[in-house]
């Protein structure tokens, strides 16, 4: 058996803090901090915590040459040497070895390895957002303003003592009143079905196919209404779809290549309401979920943020990093143009909901890991960075939304 290090390795030391009741009955605070080591690679789960003795192993051997098991046992010893296998952080070239699968796996996509460790390290499971936010008295502006002072100002004072530069005034027109009109929804009517030519109108606008080249032999490339990196439109739709005549709720992705809708079995247990997050497949067959289940799992995609939770189509936007890397291998700013494409295409969804009537919203703080489970997705190969969505807005304001015009609340 021959051994070497992961594709990505990046150490941390992390202070870590637990509760111990001997130190609280000697007069502490009972919670005692320590150093520990943890590293990340991309190809695992999760960082994981390395002895502080095994740390200087990590840099002790290249992710690229191959050396023999009994070398290595000679110079480190043998219990080190499973150690760092166990842990995930050295690979070996056998067979039946699932991290080194995991590590190959993950050498094929052509990642930036710092963007490779910020993607996996930055991901969310089982978080519940707005009860985080409330524990820290966060969830509202004055919670904020008491806890971190006034934000930084709107706009940065003038560098120069020179006189602005006036711009003439513009004329509206239609479009600046569509523009004004986009609020996001907080408030969706959970009675209201989305008209099935409204629904695929909107899949067609912001995620078809308008156009298609063929720059080289067996090389397609689409061209949608929003812009991408090197026209390779890296990023897939995932629908979490509740309310539409015509479409039996579940999971679906949308097909580019036929504006159509595949089913996508669901990769978990169905989750429950009040669940966190989800649990890996059970013993049970596979089965399409209750209306029910599919909320409980908008609710955990959303990372507990029940009013977006109740749109009637939520879109989980996940990019293929391969698909996106295989022309920029190994670039720095690679990553940074598969967050652009995600971010142009959730604008434009906001604008041709808000065309249709309806009220779109888009989040970031989601639980992907949560997602990438149940739509069956390697966390290094595909990965959700936005859900966004929309659905018919309830009659009633209930819960607040930032519409200082009142353009999409007009005054009564």
């Amino acid at each position: 058996m021959a051994i070497r290090r992961c594709a990505v390795a990046w150490l941390e030391p992390r202070e870590v803090a637990n509760f111990q009741l001997d130190d609280l009955l000697s007069g502490g605070t009972g919670i005692v901090s320590r150093l520990a080591w943890f590293a990340h690679a991309p190809h695992l789960p999760e960082a994981i915590e390395i002895d502080a003795a095994l740390v200087p192993l990590v840099g002790a051997l290249g992710p690229l040459d191959w050396i023999e098991r009994g070398d290595l046992e000679a110079r480190f010893g043998a219990e080190a040497v499973e150690a760092m296998l166990a842990n995930g952080v050295w690979v070996s070239n056998a067979a039946d070895d699932p991290l080194a699968a995991a590590d190959e796996a993950l050498r094929t996509q052509g990642w930036y390895p710092a963007t490779a460790v910020a993607h996996m390290a930055s991901r969310w499971e089982g978080v519940d957002g707005p009860k985080g936010m409330a524990e820290q008295d966060l969830d509202s502006n004055e919670g904020i303003l008491r806890n971190h002072g006034m934000p930084p100002s709107h706009a940065l004072p003038s560098a120069t003592t020179a006189a602005d530069v006036a711009l003439p005034a513009i004329a509206r027109d239609d479009f600046d009143a569509l523009l004004d009109t986009r609020t996001t929804c907080r408030n969706y009517d959970l009675d209201a079905v989305l008209p099935l030519a409204t629904f695929s109108q909107l899949l067609a606008r912001v995620f078809g196919a308008r156009g298609i080249g063929r720059p080289a032999p067996g090389f397609e490339v689409f061209k949608r209404t929003s812009p991408s990196g090197g026209s390779l439109h890296p990023t897939e739709c995932y629908l979490i779809v509740q309310r539409v005549d015509g479409i039996a709720p579940g999971l679906y992705r949308y097909r580019i290549d036929g504006h159509a809708l595949e089913a996508v079995m669901p990769g978990v247990a169905p989750p429950q309401p009040g669940d966190a997050g989800t649990c890996a497949r059970g013993d049970a067959a596979p089965r399409a979920w209750s209306a029910d289940e599919l909320r409980a799992f908008a609710r955990i995609a959303v990372a507990g943020q029940d009013f977006f939770a109740d749109a009637a189509v939520l879109c989980v936007l996940a990019p293929r990093f391969h698909r996106n890397f295989w022309k920029y291998r190994n670039h720095a700013k690679a990553y940074r143009v598969c967050v652009l494409d995600v971010g142009h295409l959730s604008q434009t969804l906001q604008l041709c909901a808000t065309q249709a009537g309806l009220g779109p919203f888009v989040t970031g703080a989601i639980n992907e890991v949560d997602l990438e489970r149940a739509f069956g997705m390697a966390g290094y190969a595909q990965s959700p960075l936005v859900v966004c969505g929309f659905g018919k807005r309830a009659a009633t304001l209930v819960k607040s939304e930032f519409d200082p015009n009142r353009r999409a609340w007009p005054r009564g």
